[in-house]
């Protein structure tokens, strides 16, 4: 069956229909979706063969922001807009990736708040890989040993996260999306019984977030920071005495007990992850640019380089400094821009931009978040 011989059908249901009847038609309409859901598989899977003798990039994140609105014209509101993305993100996903399996290389160990990000990005159809640290996901990157990674960069509450940024001067990636995770903390253990807490273990971040909760209910409980909220979960699940702070995903991973549910301090607390892969994406309308350089010593020079973003009308987005490892006193500057490189403002402020700067380098292209998640 086409999808040009699909006509839906709009049987009346009302209260003289029996359980049976509508249980029948559903069926019927469950059917039909798998079916559909198969052809368009391999609709996907001749595109992909098509893109191969065409040597085109595997993935156009302008036609996919297409189907989206197309579909949220549609809809008009009737199904739930947040499940209906969902749903369709699933689909879309899994019809690229039938394309070319995606590895996904994350800070482990599994039910980080990083592997949410990813599976909230990827689907569930991806391959996940946890490693043991950011500098690892960089390396399994840049060595194509994995297709993509996926690194926290920002907290909304803690600000940047220091071992992502520096990891950018260490290897060759490229930014390819970034994915905006709400970060709810619970306080979880074996026995569901804050009494058996006897230390709180978790992410520095996490404790961070949660500090003023935790001096206020559990004053007298030393915590302890540990190499990631997953890594506490799985320590709490081992030992009745420690509480972790962690995900939702976490809880139903390592089979524990909630304690309290959110007990991070600050509402709207949301993590900045970046997706990092070999070649950025084309232009989708939505994006942002990344760009990391550092300075001449002379006067004035930080205020060029932004007086040259703004002659070009270019939205600044993040400004953030780093330390350079192997010079004191001498820093480097993280920069993110609305708009693509095939924009030609952008272009043309980066190509001054190398000019001027001791060191200058785009660490990417890509849709901006908004572009890739339904309003919250």
């Amino acid at each position: 069956m086409g999808q040009q011989d699909f006509k839906p059908t709009h049987k009346a249901m009302n209260h003289q229909n029996s359980i049976a009847d509508v249980r029948k038609r559903i069926d019927e309409i469950d059917d039909t979706l798998l079916a559909l859901l198969k052809e368009r598989l391999e609709c996907a899977r001749t595109i992909g063969k098509l893109k191969d003798e065409t040597k085109r990039a595997k993935w156009d994140p302008q036609r996919e922001l297409e189907i989206y609105e197309r579909l949220r014209k549609n809809n008009a509101d009737i199904f739930p807009p947040q499940a209906l993305y969902s749903i369709f993100h699933e689909i879309i996903t899994t019809c690229r990736l039938s394309q070319r399996k995606a590895t996904v290389a994350y800070l482990g160990p599994e039910a980080t708040f990083t592997h949410q990000a990813g599976v909230k990005y990827f689907g569930h159809s991806a391959e996940y890989l946890p490693l043991e640290s950011i500098p690892e996901v960089f390396q399994d990157v840049e060595r194509e040993r994995v297709r993509y990674g996926i690194i926290p960069v920002e907290n909304s509450i803690e600000g940047a996260v220091t071992y992502s940024l520096d990891s950018f001067l260490l290897y060759k990636v490229q930014v390819c999306g970034e994915i905006e995770l709400p970060i709810s903390h619970n306080l979880v253990n074996r026995s569901g019984n804050v009494e058996d807490i006897k230390t709180v273990v978790s992410h520095s971040q996490a404790l961070a977030q949660c500090r003023n909760w935790l001096r206020k209910h559990l004053p007298h409980v030393q915590t302890m920071p540990v190499f990631s909220t997953a890594t506490a979960a799985k320590m709490a699940s081992e030992d009745p005495s420690l509480g972790a702070i962690a995900s939702s995903l976490a809880i139903t991973t390592y089979q524990l007990q909630v304690v309290v549910k959110g007990i991070e301090d600050f509402q709207g607390n949301k993590t900045r992850f970046l997706v990092l892969g070999k070649k950025s994406p084309s232009r989708s309308g939505n994006d942002r640019t990344s760009v990391i350089f550092g300075l001449i010593n002379r006067p004035g020079a930080l205020n060029e380089v932004l007086t040259i973003l703004s002659a070009k009308g270019i939205d600044m987005t993040k400004l953030e400094s780093r330390p350079a490892k192997n010079q004191a006193w001498k820093y480097v500057f993280f920069v993110d821009m609305v708009g693509h490189m095939e924009d030609p403002p952008i272009r043309e402020a980066c190509a001054i931009l190398k000019q001027i700067c001791a060191f200058f380098e785009v660490l990417g292209s890509y849709p901006a978040a908004a572009a890739m998640t339904p309003d919250e």
